[in-house]
């Protein structure tokens, strides 16, 4: 079965040595995505980037960087992007979120618990 709907994408862009409470601030993100039932969380890690402070951040051959950018992909609806936004403002002390609009679609039997 195919299901169309509208919904949000969440992107939270934050550093790899970015921490919460002892410990690291993506795994807290994804902890409390799940916690709340949302549909999904995804952390990609850069290869490469820079934020606000304009300090590149990057993989060198035979060296790695132990402050990777970031990113927590979440799509989901807006109703359960909203519950989530509350923790994001009080652990996210730098970086980025962005919210977008998408088209999800969905294959197969997709039910949350209830």
């Amino acid at each position: 079965m195919k299901l169309m709907e509208e919904g949000l994408l969440l992107r939270i862009f934050i550093g790899e040595s970015d921490t919460y409470q002892g410990k690291p601030l993506y795994e807290q993100i994804v902890h409390q995505a799940k916690l709340l039932n949302l549909a999904g969380a995804t952390v990609l890690r850069g290869i490469m980037g820079f934020g606000a402070n304009s300090r590149v951040h990057t993989t060198k051959f035979l060296r790695l960087s132990e402050d990777m950018p970031l990113v927590i992909e979440i799509i989901d609806s807006k109703p359960y992007i909203d519950l989530l936004m509350p923790f994001l403002d009080e652990v996210v002390k730098e970086g980025l979120i962005t919210l977008e609009k998408v088209q999800i679609i969905r294959y197969g039997e997709h039910r949350r618990p209830e």
